[in-house]
């Protein structure tokens, strides 16, 4: 066969209606669909975010003015570096107490602790709603509930 001839089959090939018009959008709609599952955050991954943001919330609560009773203050000179060195053990706490729901493309982890007493000290409570969707995260909703001292 000549290049004219095999030219022209393709042109006509390419002329002629397709049978299934559809099947490229649904061919990137699976190919974005299975990328994003790939990358869908896991807990492990949720537990480095909710390590990091327990931190920051923390320190900025507790390390503030106002955070720590007075006596503490002044027996703790170093609030933020103490917090930094529980990370670890504030993300394990923040995980045992959220609840994952996977949709395969993204995951929706709803998280709720505190509100227990502590040396007579009521512990916040605090809720909050993130969604983990291409290896990232989003805080959807969070909200802390904080008690009068006894």
């Amino acid at each position: 066969m000549d290049l004219l001839a095999i030219k022209h089959r393709l042109l006509r090939r390419l002329d002629a209606p397709t049978r299934f018009p559809w099947a490229p959008g649904l061919t990137v709609i699976a190919l974005a669909s299975g990328g994003l599952a790939l990358i869908n955050p896991s807990t492990d991954d949720f537990r480095g975010f909710a390590g990091e943001r327990m931190v920051e919330e923390i320190s900025k609560d507790l390390c503030g003015d106002g955070g720590l009773p007075v006596l503490m203050r002044m027996a703790i000179h170093n609030c933020a570096e103490l917090v930094q060195a529980q990370r670890g053990a504030l993300a394990a706490v923040v995980v045992s107490h959220t609840r994952r729901r996977n949709f395969g493309v993204f995951s929706v982890f709803d998280s709720e602790l505190g509100g227990q007493s502590l040396l007579g000290w009521r512990v916040p409570r605090f809720r909050s709603t993130v969604v983990g969707v291409a290896g990232q995260f989003v805080l959807i909703s969070a909200a802390t509930e904080r008690f009068d001292s006894p």
